[in-house]
């Protein structure tokens, strides 16, 4: 178990949830070798197999930052890094960092984080009252249509973005930043040629085109000093099995997820 409490306050926090993607697709584009950024900075033993607490964006995303992140496969109780001050809370531990406060990305706030938010589908993109309720918990959110679902450069729009905020920032002031990765949610065909309808093979393509987006945001992050990341799921998708199709719906392959969370170490360069 990781403690938070030596996380908050000397580390800066990333992160980032790849919307839709299913542990067995996950799991397969690590096994085949499709992954090689990702691959760099996961723990020993790759993706972990957890469930997750929503079936769809909103309200899994809602139990996360609450700070109920996917739950480990097995018998429990499995303590959390992040749980707001709940008395006879079986699952908060001297390791958790807790907070008077609703969610962890307010109680960070209220520790003297910047708080951020880059958006990618539709929950985030605050066009309606429902699509500001995530997005309005942070102290800065960004949206816009080419970071959306429908772009088919949603990834490099949405890293270049984190990059430019990274590197603004004082490197004095620890950060928060979120990033909800549109380009696996469907329509994910868009990244694969010639593909016009969704499956786990082009969620597998939208995959090995994010872990491509990545090095730049995690080198961003090593040139300010330590990073703690978290890299998960919010929800898988069905894509036929049973007859179900899609997901906001209870199917072993909505609900397992793959999750991950790691030290990303200063670079060589040091912090600015």
């Amino acid at each position: 178990m990781t403690n938070a409490n030596q996380i908050v306050g000397s580390h800066d926090l990333l992160f980032i949830t790849l919307d839709t993607l299913r542990h067995d697709v996950a799991e397969d584009c690590l096994a085949r070798g499709c992954l090689p950024n990702l691959s760099r900075v996961l723990p020993e033993g790759g993706w972990q197999r957890r469930h997750s607490s929503g079936s769809f964006t909103f309200s899994a995303h809602q139990a996360f930052f609450a700070g109920f992140l996917p739950t480990p496969e097995g018998p429990g109780p499995h303590p959390r890094l992040f749980a707001a001050r709940f008395e006879g809370s079986e699952t908060t531990t001297p390791d958790s960092f807790v907070y008077d406060a609703p969610t962890w990305i307010e109680g960070l706030r209220a520790s003297g984080y910047r708080t951020v938010c880059i958006g990618g589908v539709g929950f985030f993109n605050e066009k309606t009252a429902l699509a500001r309720v995530l997005p309005d918990l942070f102290e800065e959110s960004y949206w816009s249509p080419e970071l959306g679902v429908t772009s088919n450069t949603s990834t490099e729009k949405q890293v270049a973005l984190a990059c430019r905020i990274l590197d603004d920032a004082p490197s004095d002031q620890r950060v928060l930043l979120f990033v909800n990765v549109s380009a696996i949610h469907q329509p994910n065909c868009i990244f694969s040629c010639g593909a016009t309808e969704d499956s786990p093979g082009t969620q597998a393509e939208a995959l090995r085109y994010v872990d491509g987006c990545l090095p730049l945001l995690f080198d961003a992050c090593r040139r300010r000093g330590p990073t703690f990341c978290i890299v998960c799921s919010d929800h898988g998708t069905a894509y036929g099995e049973g007859g179900y199709h899609g997901h906001s719906l209870a199917h072993p392959v909505v609900w397992t997820v793959p999750y991950a969370h790691f030290v990303l170490p200063p670079s060589s360069e040091g912090v600015r």
